[in-house]
């Protein structure tokens, strides 16, 4: 239970490294302009960085549950397949969402793909890493 949660945690942290990473370096700050009129003027430091974190371990725990239904054994096969699939019904329907119901610049809907799939696989990868050396 501590390596779950200790891999959940250290997952959580990559997260919340990723997402700052990706959402705020001046190219993804100029595409999300588009939402300026809707957007907080400053966020919530502390429920964002919990969010994070309980994402992190709940993603662990779902990588554990999916882990013998991948294909593959390899670290970067069991990787991928969970970051395709996390990437899909976390990034890729939301992304769609937003686009039928936002008139939204179509580079903002392609870097919203593109970094989440980045997310999203770095992710699954740590995953697959982190369990294969404790388990």
């Amino acid at each position: 239970m501590a390596a779950f949660l200790g891999v959940g945690l250290v997952g959580g942290l990559i997260f919340l490294l990723l997402d700052f990473l990706l959402n705020v370096n001046p190219l993804a700050r100029r595409l999300s302009q588009a939402y300026a009129p809707i957007a907080r003027k400053q966020m919530p430091l502390a429920p964002a960085i919990a969010m994070d974190l309980l994402l992190g371990v709940a993603m662990a725990g779902f990588f554990l549950m999916l882990r013998p239904a991948f294909p593959g054994g390899t670290v970067v096969s069991l990787g991928f397949s969970f970051g395709f699939l996390a990437w899909f019904f976390r990034v890729l329907m939301n992304t769609l969402s937003h686009w039928v119901m936002f008139a939204l610049p179509s580079a903002t809907h392609l870097y919203a793909l593109a970094a989440g799939f980045a997310e999203m696989i770095v992710l699954g990868v740590f995953y697959a890493a982190a369990f294969r050396a404790l388990l």
